[in-house]
């Protein structure tokens, strides 16, 4: 393909210069393997405050424009879209800019740390139609995902039921913590593992199984950690068809686990160690509900060897590196401007994890009740800004 989007990069931290990286085809010393470098899109400029961190840029990238402001770089005409490796809290702000300005954007996980926020950014992205708006939802990516949804997209495994996601592997010590200022922070990020590990989970968990009515939320603020805000997280969620679902996330625990578990009504469905494991039923639950003696019904609950029904085993293996991930949504935003092709992560989906964030935490601040979802976005700001006052560092959020 000749032509390529031309992306510039906002913030050059961890993310935004690993995403240099990445496009120039150069490995990152944080990557166990070397990232998927897009196709259709280049990078052509960076935009950063810090005096530093831009001297470093033209030290590192000699050819490579450099900007101070990011509305310097989204007006000289050099780019096509921008990414937003910023903070949280200033993804909405850098976004609406970049649109109003005819330049499409891709913003990084959470959309932001408030749905209030979030829903202005969409209605801002909605005000122009002609303009590509996309959320860096790299797990969208996996093979492994998009199959599984695949299968109960279909309706062969039935309605969904139940699903479990418990997922505690992201370890992190005091000192990943200590590592900046804003880590961990009601005022500098807004929360914990909700809004800044489980993101990805939390968009996954509802692309795949829908999006929760109610949720009710026990988190505990610096578990074994010194930190004030959540780094363990339960999560209890219910559905409009009936089916519950549990989440539960750390970082504390030392060895963890990822084991996602959905079941149906005609199956079941566990991932884990980059795998699915389907188990299809005989027939859907309600008809051996309804039309099988217990006796009957029970030879499909027991193993062969005590005389059970063996039913049908599907293992979906996935691959290195679960898929292109950032890479690929940043080749697939591209070809969505480039040639129309459907978009993988809709800049408006960002929304649903946020909310469900904003729900769990809300929920947990009111003492575990159960709240409708989504929340009421004033009172779930109010009390957030609790905390940002209670921090004394940072300046309340609108």
């Amino acid at each position: 393909m000749d032509k390529k989007l031309r992306f510039g990069i906002v913030g050059f931290g961890n993310q935004g210069s690993g995403y240099v990286r990445m496009f120039l085809g150069q490995a990152d010393p944080r990557m166990p393997f070397k990232r998927y470098t897009p196709t259709n899109c280049t990078v052509t400029a960076v935009a950063d405050i810090d005096p530093a961190k831009r001297e470093k840029i033209k030290e590192l990238y000699p050819d490579l424009p450099v900007f101070e402001d990011y509305k310097e770089m989204i007006t000289s005409g050099l780019i096509d879209a921008v990414i937003t490796t910023l903070p949280h809290y200033f993804h909405p702000e850098v976004a609406m800019y970049a649109l109003e300005h005819g330049i499409h954007a891709l913003v990084e996980k959470p959309a932001s740390v408030a749905a209030k926020n979030v829903r202005e950014m969409n209605e801002c992205a909605a005000r122009h139609p002609e303009l590509t708006f996309g959320i860096m939802f790299n797990q969208r990516t996996n093979p492994l995902y998009i199959k599984v949804r695949e299968k109960i997209q279909s309706g062969e495994l039935g309605e969904i039921r139940r699903s479990n996601w418990i997922i505690n592997s992201w370890y992190r010590t005091d000192a990943y913590y200590r590592s900046s200022d804003w880590r961990a922070t009601w005022g500098g990020e807004g929360g914990g593992v909700l809004v800044n590990q489980a993101p990805h989970q939390l968009d996954l968990w509802q692309w795949i199984c829908g999006i929760p009515t109610k949720v009710t939320a026990i988190c505990i603020n610096g578990a074994h950690r010194d930190i004030v805000t959540e780094n363990d997280a339960t999560i209890l969620t219910e559905y409009a068809n009936g089916a519950t679902g549990v989440f539960v996330t750390t970082t504390h625990d030392f060895k963890g686990t990822n084991r996602f578990e959905i079941d149906l009504s005609k199956g079941k469905i566990v991932i884990e160690n980059n795998k699915a494991t389907i188990i299809h039923f005989p027939e859907d639950e309600d008809y051996m509900n309804s039309k099988m003696d217990m006796r009957e019904a029970m030879k499909y609950t027991l193993p062969a060897s005590m005389g059970g029904v063996p039913m049908e085993t599907e293992v979906i293996e996935g691959v290195p590196g679960e898929g292109p991930q950032h890479g690929g949504v940043m080749e697939n935003f591209a070809a969505h401007v480039l040639e129309g092709t459907p978009l993988l992560a809709p800049g408006e989906d960002g929304i649903n994890g946020v909310r469900l964030a904003n729900a769990a935490q809300l929920s947990s601040w009111l003492g575990g009740i159960q709240l409708d979802n989504p929340v009421d976005e004033d009172l779930y700001l109010a009390e957030l800004n609790k905390r940002i006052e209670a921090e004394g560092k940072y300046p309340t959020r609108k």
